[in-house]
C-alpha cells in the first residue's frame, strides 16, 4: 500500500518554472513505476510523464517534451516533475500516480495509487 502527497504547485507567469514533488509513504516505493497526469476543467485526464522503477527510463507526452523533466529519489521516496517554460495551456491539477508491476506509461487506468493533486496555474 502506498500513499502519495503532491506539493509544489502554484501560480506562475508564462515562461516561468515550477518543481512539483510527490512524497510517498509505504515500504516498497522503489518497486513502483511512477507517473504524472494532469486535468484541466472540462478536459479528460492527460498523461504528462512517467518513470520506471529504477529511473533508467522516462516517458513524456509530446506537449511537454523538452520542457518538463521527471526524476525520482528512491532513498527519499519522492518523485519530481521539473516544469520549465510554462505555458497557459499547462494550467491544470497535477496528479502523481504509482503502478506496481508492468505497465503502459501513458495509460491512467493501469495505475494503482493516486495522490490528491496540486494546482498549477500559468498566467499570460
Amino acid at each position: 500500500q502506498v500513499q502519495l502527497v503532491e506539493s509544489g504547485g502554484g501560480l506562475v507567469q508564462a515562461g516561468g518554472s515550477l518543481k512539483l514533488s510527490c512524497a510517498a509513504s509505504g515500504r516498497r516505493f522503489s518497486q513502483y513505476a511512477m507517473g504524472w497526469f494532469r486535468q484541466a476543467p472540462g478536459k479528460e485526464r492527460e498523461f504528462v510523464a512517467a518513470i520506471n522503477w529504477n529511473g533508467d527510463a522516462t516517458y513524456y507526452a509530446d506537449s511537454v517534451k523538452g520542457r518538463f523533466t521527471i526524476s525520482r529519489d528512491n532513498g527519499k521516496k519522492t518523485v519530481y516533475l521539473q516544469m520549465n517554460v510554462l505555458k497557459p495551456g499547462d494550467t491544470a491539477v497535477y496528479y502523481c500516480a504509482a503502478e506496481n508491476g508492468f505497465w503502459r506509461p501513458g495509460d491512467s487506468t493501469e495505475y494503482d495509487y493516486w495522490g490528491q493533486g496540486t494546482q498549477v496555474t500559468v498566467s499570460s
